[in-house]
Parts: structure tokens; sequence; C-alpha cells
């Protein structure tokens, strides 16, 4: 028996339509599904519905914690500002029509204004809540600033705002060079999901990319410490396996879902 909620993260088989990656996720075991707002743009193009999605995602009985994703919130200004929280909520509008509680929110590539930042969290949680989803703030190991888990809760913090939540993931955290016993630093309130994957020895850290993830016990990572770490918080949620690899993407992808549901129940329910 599982601690935590297994969920696919749909960019683990990216090339697969939106709706037969829900019917996947739904027949391998998986309880929840992560969505990107690219794959539903792209099915809203083609003449499908935001409730064609909802009755999906309802008939294999699955939750959407998140969609994915938020970008150009967190340093911008004044009329830029305002064109990019037009496309904020134009997508918190799609994650509350297919049932998300969470949209996760992106860090900016180069350097961070924390301050900015914060004001412009506490900003973008006041909108989401007002249409009815809650903005996550992720932190990306290969941007050059708000990288760690320690960056991703002083924004939470500085914001000062009750609903802030950060997204944790293995990937990011060794990638960003910050520690892993961070995770001991949060609530598990403060936790709106996790993603799940492995790193490889090699390339260099410093040179790993998306691409470079691999299942879950195939790299070096010490999961089993992670997995601790959050049921320590009090974290019983989602752990949704998150990979971007080409080799992945051209093989079966529901085979792909099924190796790793189970790579993730040999993890997490083994120790």
């Amino acid at each position: 028996m599982s601690d935590f909620i297994y969920c696919l993260n749909s960019s683990t088989i990216r090339p697969t339509p939106i709706l037969e990656k829900i019917r996947i996720a739904g027949t391998t075991g998986y309880e929840a599904i992560e969505l990107w707002h690219d794959d539903i743009d792209a099915y809203l193009k083609q003449g499908g519905t935001l409730s064609d999605i909802k009755k999906a995602l309802d008939d294999q009985r699955l939750n959407v914690p998140t969609t994915i994703y938020l970008k150009g919130w967190f340093d911008t200004t004044g009329a830029e500002h305002q064109r990019e929280l037009d496309e904020c909520k134009r997508r918190m509008e799609q994650a509350v029509a297919v049932g998300a509680e969470y949209i996760i929110s992106g860090p900016p590539a180069g350097k961070a204004d924390f301050e900015l930042g914060a004001r412009n969290y506490r900003e973008l949680l006041e909108i989401g809540l007002e249409i009815g989803v809650k903005p996550a703030m992720e932190f990306l190991g290969f941007v050059d600033e708000l990288n760690t888990i320690d960056d991703a809760l002083t924004i939470v913090q500085k914001a000062g705002h009750p609903a802030g939540t950060v997204v944790l993931d293995p990937f990011h955290i060794f990638r960003g060079g910050g520690a892993m016993e961070a995770i001991s630093r949060l609530a598990a309130d403060q936790i709106a999901i996790s993603h799940f994957n492995d790193t490889p020895a090699s390339p260099p850290r410093i040179e790993q990319h998306d691409k470079d993830r691999v299942m879950p016990g195939d790299g070096h990572l010490d999961l089993k410490r992670y997995l601790q770490l959050l049921k320590q918080t009090g974290y019983n949620r989602w752990l949704s396996l998150e990979l971007f690899r080409q080799d992945l993407w051209s093989q079966n992808p529901e085979s792909v879902a099924r190796d790793g549901l189970e790579r993730m129940r040999q993890i997490a329910e083994e120790f």
C-alpha cells in the first residue's frame, strides 16, 4: 500500500494525443494526470472542447493535480506584465475547466528579482484563487537563479500568502545543486505536487537538462531518502512521473506508462 497517489505527467508520453494520454493513464492504473496547456490548445485548435477533455478525465476517474504552465508573470511590469497576466488568466480558466487544483508557475530563465517576483506571485495567487485554481511556484535546476527548494520557498515566504506552494522534483533538486534535505524545511501544505524521476551520473550535473532524466531507479539519486523526507513533512499526495526522453516518446506509450508506474511502486512501496 502506497503512502502516495500515483500520477502521470503527460510529458512522459508527449507525442500521444491528449485524449489518448488520458485513456492510457486511466487504463494503466494511475489515479491522476498532469496536463500541459500546449496539448490542450492543440486539441481545441482541432475542434475539440474543454468539455471533451473533462469527460475523458471523468470516464477514467482521473484527478488533475496540476496543469502546466504559467510563464512571463515573474519578472515583468507595466503593459508587458498585463499582457502576460492575460495569458495566465486564459490558462487558469482552462485549468479550472478540466478540474485542476493547481497550475504550475515557472521562474525566469535568467536573473531573478526576488522582491518583484514575490509581489507578482502574491498577485498571481489572488487572481488564481478568484478564478478557482492555485498557482504553485516551481524552481528549475537549469535556470540562472531560482533553481533550488530554498529559492522557491523564499518567494513563497516573501509573497506572504497562505495559499503559496512549491513544486518538488528530484531532477531539479540535483541539477540546481541544492540539498535534498531542504525538503525538511517545508510543511506538507506548502507542497503542491512532487514530480518523480531519476538522473544519470553522466553527463556532469551542470550539463544536464530535461532530456537527461531517466526512469526512477535507473539513475544515481537516493530516491528512498527523497520519499522519506516527503513523508516526514506529512505529504501524502501525488507522485507524478515526469520525463522528457525522445527514446521513450518513440516507444509504445502504454508500455512506457505502465513501466513508469511499476518503477515508482517499487521504490515507494518497498521501504
